[in-house]
């Protein structure tokens, strides 16, 4: 896991604010290429990075540590985006991140980057989908979580409930769904993601309310 914060200034001058997630040891080369392409174009400010040395750090505090960093790490963003390689899914780290941004009321989108080719000039297999391993169920005006543990659903406790107003999004009583029937994922190259980065943050920010 790894992550970094970018600004995006649209045409209106609103700023989105992003976290990104992904897999540090498997992908922090096509994960760079990502960055890099954000970072070069005019309207977009580079805003902070986080290696695995410093998450490494944090986790050998223990969990607790490790969970208020990411909590600080979310200050002031709007959207989070999941870069998925081969083994993203499984990580229980991407997983704690993406069901925190839902709680919190972050947009959520993901970009399949297994297509890019690392410093071996070499691309991925595609890994699954981080969504489909995440649920959520509505209930009394309450959003709890759920994940797939490779046999069953089975409650995800380590981020709290929240309600439908914190979240942002539009959901309903007696609501029970996976992820990924709600956010979307994208393939950073047949789907031209250096063109389109922004338009895909832009939309989940509007699905979430900001």
């Amino acid at each position: 896991m790894s992550t970094w914060n970018y600004q995006y200034a649209s045409k209106a001058k609103q700023v989105r604010r992003t976290f990104f997630s992904f897999h540090y040891q498997y992908d922090v080369t096509r994960a760079h290429v990502v960055r890099n392409s954000w970072v070069t174009k005019e309207d977009r400010e580079y805003a902070g990075f986080f290696d695995a040395s410093v998450f490494e750090s944090k986790k050998r505090a223990g969990d607790e540590t490790l969970k208020r960093f990411i909590t600080e790490a979310f200050n002031g963003t709007t959207v989070t985006g999941v870069l998925i390689g081969n083994q993203t899914a499984m990580r229980p780290w991407v997983r704690y991140e993406l069901v925190r941004s839902f709680q919190r009321g972050n947009g959520l989108f993901g970009v399949r980057i297994h297509n890019i080719k690392n410093l071996e000039g070499q691309c991925a297999n595609a890994g699954g989908n981080p969504f489909e391993y995440l649920g959520y169920v509505v209930s009394g005006g309450q959003v709890t979580w759920r994940e797939w543990d490779g046999h069953q659903w089975v409650d995800y406790t380590q981020v709290p409930s929240a309600t439908i107003a914190e979240t942002g999004q539009s959901l309903s009583n007696g609501e029970s769904k996976q992820f990924s029937a709600r956010f979307p994922i994208y393939d950073w190259v047949t789907d031209n993601g250096y063109q389109n980065l922004g338009a895909w943050i832009e939309s989940a920010a509007k699905q979430a309310g900001k």
